[in-house]
């Protein structure tokens, strides 16, 4: 990865910008602010960009863009600055065979992946870590896919990389089964690193809570948009009940009812109440704007991302 100083990456950023529209959206870098009113704004990374394969250098690059300080980090873009193998493309599954084809595939580079992860140094990214910091964004949490299918060595590999990257915590998807939340935070109580479990629409409270007896550091990443259109109600008495075991809330406004994501303000979540209530009672917890919304017509992924962090400043303002 290059290195850029802070002022340099501003200047490289404006240059790159790719419409007057999107410059007049996005907040300034040098007013960019690590909390705001005390809540520290984060976004989902590479995810919300729509390419998770994105290079480090480039999920920098449009963090400093758009003036983001904290992040939710998937693990690939630090996997391979350290030199992971990279994944055979996957055929389309048109026909039975295209999918057997297209599964033996993906064995094959989770088994590559696995083999690095066991004997790969995951010390190596702090030097990742240093330039993110140098930049002034934080790593705050690190996500991993397929985690239950793990082996122990690979386990201690993740929860290492993510203490590399100066996380607080590793968020991936919620199980349904005990023997899975029983494991991976057999392994995080080891670490003393807590785990986010991710929960989509058909998760409730009780499956949240149910994970928090299995391990000491067994938390929640409640999605509160997927809160709302799945359980029909507000997650505020959720968060204020078990705050100290939410490691970040993922900021998305969808409707009730299994509804839609929509743009942020035009939906039932409870944006600003959540945002207010992490401010007022100065909780730890990342506000992780994890953007799905379709872009509307005339517009870009990056003037929406930028028009979703705008509503969040204010609503802190």
């Amino acid at each position: 990865m290059a290195h850029y100083t802070r002022r340099e990456f501003t200047r490289l950023a404006l240059l790159a910008l790719p419409t007057a529209k999107l410059l007049s959206a996005v907040r300034p870098l040098d007013a960019a602010v690590p909390k705001v009113a005390g809540v520290r704004i984060g976004l989902n990374v590479p995810y919300s960009f729509g390419n998770n394969a994105m290079s480090g250098d480039d999920v920098l690059k449009n963090c400093l863009l758009l003036g983001v300080t904290a992040l939710e980090l998937r693990s690939q873009p630090v996997e391979t600055f350290l030199g992971a193998p990279p994944a055979t493309p996957r055929p389309a599954a048109a026909d039975s065979a295209a999918r057997a084809a297209a599964a033996a595939m993906a064995k094959g580079n989770a088994e590559r992946l696995r083999q690095w992860r066991l004997t790969a140094d995951p010390n190596g990214a702090k030097a990742f870590r240093k330039k993110y910091e140098d930049a002034g964004v934080l790593i705050e949490i690190v996500k991993f896919d397929n985690i239950y299918a793990m082996v122990d060595g690979e386990l201690d590999f993740a929860f290492a990389l993510a203490k590399a990257l100066g996380a607080r915590a590793i968020s991936c998807e919620i199980s349904t089964k005990d023997e899975d939340l029983k494991r991976v935070g057999a392994f995080a109580d080891k670490h003393k690193l807590m785990v986010g479990y991710h929960g989509h629409t058909q998760v409730t409270p009780a499956i949240w809570e149910n994970a928090f007896s299995l391990a000491k550091y067994n938390g929640a990443n409640v999605d509160i948009g997927h809160f709302i259109a799945g359980n029909n109600y507000s997650p505020v008495e959720f968060i204020k009940k078990h705050h100290d075991r939410i490691t970040h809330v993922h900021i998305k406004d969808r409707k009730l009812h299994d509804g839609p994501n929509v743009p942020f303000g035009t939906g039932d979540t409870p944006i600003v109440e959540v945002l207010r209530l992490i401010r007022d009672n100065g909780w730890p917890m990342q506000a992780t704007i994890e953007f799905e919304y379709p872009v509307p017509a005339g517009s870009d992924r990056m003037t929406e991302i930028a028009r979703a962090l705008k509503y969040c400043r204010d609503a802190l303002a």
